[in-house]
């Protein structure tokens, strides 16, 4: 009987460790996010200064919450939060760059991400990127910054030839 014992306690220690070893390990690195970004760039044929407040003013115009703006040229915005299902949130941080390329040009680049709110056993709870899967939202914020831009420029030409804002896409096609 005591065999018997000694070898059914054998098979269950066997088997728990048959699971601890096989079970993936609950900890794991970030996900890799390079290429989850839709990107614009434009060009606008007006001052920094000009092309920055005209973003500022797009920005509120869409209703996006605008979390960082720098002077330097760079705006961190965010979309309202949504559910799925009435499960997990999400939402679609918008980063918008402004380079001077000139007295009077300026480079604009917007990236926008998808988020989902999220937790792992071993994270703090946090914001985590997704790929984006509809572009129409960064289109409508590229389109609101080019009619800002436009705007502010047919009001300052009074009747002139309007200079022209370019619009290119990232070399990945989106």
């Amino acid at each position: 009987m005591a065999q018997t014992r000694i070898h059914a306690w054998s098979i269950v220690i066997a088997a728990i460790l048959a699971v601890l070893i096989l079970t993936p390990a609950c900890a794991r690195s970030a996900r890799d996010t390079t290429g989850f970004a839709v990107t614009r760039d434009l060009r606008a044929d007006v001052p920094f200064e000009e092309a920055w407040q005209a973003v500022k003013a797009a920005l509120r115009e869409q209703k996006l919450e605008i979390y960082t703006r720098d002077k330097r040229g760079t705006f961190v915005a965010y979309g309202d939060p949504y559910r799925l299902l009435f499960v997990q949130p999400h939402r679609v941080k918008y980063t918008i760059d402004l380079t001077p390329a000139g007295d009077r040009e300026t480079a604009i680049h917007i990236e926008a991400v998808r988020q989902v709110y999220g937790v792992t056993l071993l994270t703090e709870p946090g914001w985590h990127d997704r790929k984006l899967k509809d572009e129409r939202a960064t289109q409508r914020l590229a389109d609101a910054i080019l009619a800002k831009i436009n705007g502010n420029q047919e009001t300052q030409a009074a009747g002139g030839t309007v200079p022209p804002v370019e619009e290119s896409r990232d070399a990945s096609g989106s």
